[in-house]
């Protein structure tokens, strides 16, 4: 624990410039994910979602987009969980990508809303049939009394909805639309590049962008 102060890596890989890159950030987030599958990055689509209550707290956790379109990023779960719940109570929230090797990372800020239920719908049903099971099976962010009783559950609703579940009414999407997006590339001597973009209401909805001090 004490090499903690001495570590250090220095970023080489790439540049970002201002004048080069897309004028629209989804789309050049969309590159960017690309990229990170390209390049065979573990768990690409891995984001962190953070939220925050009425009482001003704050939590992260890893999340998983499953689409992002012209309208913005979408990721699914319990609509009864603790991130639901932060979202219910205050629906503007967070989301961070990272992949170290790329030496990249991007922010995003913007409110979430529940997606249309034919989305949730169309994507529950591409899920492997466990984790329909389980999406019926665990009560997200509850106490529980054990691991058996889980797996009881489980078991439970193979027997009750055999191959075919239908979706249950308290899961389905998050559709997250931003309002900032930043890019950031990393440099020699902690001299990033960082690229933040701004959506202007009064404009017809249209991106500004400007460059950041590292």
């Amino acid at each position: 624990m004490d090499e903690l102060s001495q570590i250090r890596k220095e970023y080489q890989q790439a540049k970002l410039d201002l004048e080069s890159i897309e004028s629209n950030p989804l789309k050049l987030l969309r590159k960017w994910l690309e990229e990170s599958f390209t390049a065979k990055i573990l768990e690409p689509n891995a984001m962190i979602l953070s939220t925050s209550t009425t009482d001003c707290r704050v939590t992260s956790r890893v999340v998983l987009i499953k689409n992002l379109d012209k309208t913005g990023i979408t990721f699914f779960t319990n609509y009864n969980s603790a991130k639901s719940l932060a979202i219910q109570a205050n629906p503007y929230v967070s989301l961070l990508f990272f992949w170290p090797e790329l030496e990249r990372q991007i922010r995003i800020e913007g409110y979430a809303a529940t997606s249309p239920e034919k989305e949730s719908d169309d994507y529950y049903h591409t899920r492997p049939i466990d984790s329909r099971i389980g999406a019926w099976s665990s009560p997200q962010s509850e106490e529980i009394p054990s691991r058996e009783w889980l797996e009881k559950q489980v078991k439970k609703n193979k027997e009750k909805f055999g191959k075919n579940p239908p979706r249950p009414p308290f899961w389905g999407g998050y559709r997250v639309t931003p309002e900032m997006i930043e890019f950031w590339q990393g440099r020699e001597s902690r001299l990033h590049d960082r690229i933040c973009f701004y959506l202007d209401q009064s404009k017809a909805s249209r991106w500004s962008r400007r460059r950041l001090a590292p």
